[in-house]
């Protein structure tokens, strides 16, 4: 009897790990509460391990030794699976020289006015940002990023995104702020991105074209985070953000999308990452570091933060920026370089 109930327990463990270790392939990626517990993919790797040697501990115990090698081999298969995927998509890059042609995108998440227009500023001129995605960034903090970086000698245009702008004070995850060079041509906010009929759900994203119509569609997002009561909107939210990306169009996307490429597989179409875009920073050796939270080691952490590019761009390097964990954002920057793919 004990016997097959050390089986059963055993398969039943094999069948959860199968489903964390590779949950697109029983479509169950954005339910709960594998999203929850599969955007944490580094801490996974790591519980993995740690059971793997816990059971082989007990495999010492003579009664338990069969039981706990069989458990101890399904945790390591856990282990180095989710091991071997985080090491396919990167634990670090860095940045190349900038060409002529070359375009670098950031993206972060500021957490309202915890960062400070002068710190978003200093790391966006440090980084030589064409363009900047801030969630949660007030249209007011936008500007005087604006003006830090025209001091600095790097001007650029502010538009932005506000849902409930009737409501004075409101929370500045209603805002999401985007900056772009004035090199890149003048950008204008769609007017279904403004006001909210073509948007996601709860948080704001900003989508801006160009006016002349030559340069990429560049969208800012924010998708609710996948909490067990927003479930179904984090969903449509991800659903929308794969739609602004169809094939063959010239589309640049960059935010905190809440969620990992783990949890985009079905909305992606062949051979991409989101609709018809691929991920900047696991094309290019980076896809494995943590954006958010900060004060989790960024090994640890989950990469909820991309830019995504359409096959009008090709990446040629990123970065996540460490070294501002205490700059005031549980969000780190994401910087990825792109290149004219002609």
């Amino acid at each position: 009897m004990l016997r097959l109930l050390g089986i059963l327990v055993t398969v039943v463990f094999a069948i959860a790990t199968a489903v964390l270790t590779w949950p697109s392939f029983f479509h169950l990626e954005r339910t709960v509460p594998v999203a929850q517990i599969v955007s944490m993919r580094g801490v996974m790797v790591a519980g993995f391990a740690v059971l793997t040697l816990l059971f082989l501990l007990f495999a010492l115990a003579r009664p338990l030794r069969g039981f706990a090698m069989s458990m101890a081999l399904v945790a390591a298969i856990g282990a180095i699976a989710g091991g071997v995927t985080l090491g396919m998509r990167g634990y670090g890059d860095a940045l190349p020289a900038e060409t002529a042609s070359s375009v670098r995108v950031m993206t972060w998440n500021t957490a309202g006015e915890a960062t400070g227009a002068y710190q978003i500023a200093q790391t966006a001129v440090a980084m030589n940002a064409d363009i900047i995605a801030l969630p949660e960034t007030a249209q007011s903090v936008g500007e005087n990023v604006a003006i830090e970086m025209r001091e600095l000698g790097r001007p650029m245009w502010v538009h932005h995104v506000q849902y409930h702008e009737e409501i004075e004070r409101g929370p500045q995850s209603w805002v999401t702020t985007i900056l772009i060079s004035p090199d890149l041509g003048d950008y204008a906010v769609i007017e279904s991105s403004d006001d909210g009929t073509s948007n996601t759900q709860v948080l704001p994203s900003a989508v801006v074209m160009p006016v002349d119509g030559i340069g990429p569609t560049v969208v800012a997002v924010h998708a609710i985070a996948p909490r067990p009561s927003y479930m179904e909107l984090w969903q449509q939210d991800l659903q929308w953000i794969a739609d602004q990306c169809p094939a063959g169009e010239d589309v640049i996307i960059a935010g905190d999308f809440n969620a990992t490429v783990d949890h985009m597989t079905s909305l992606a179409a062949d051979g991409y990452d989101l609709g018809y875009c691929r991920d900047a920073a696991a094309q290019t050796g980076n896809g494995g570091v943590g954006t958010w939270p900060t004060d989790v080691p960024a090994l640890l952490a989950t990469p909820i933060d991309h830019v995504m590019h359409s096959d009008s761009w090709r990446a040629t390097g990123s970065i996540v920026l460490t070294n501002l964990d205490g700059a005031g954002s549980d969000h780190r920057p994401l910087v990825v370089q792109l290149e004219p793919a002609g």
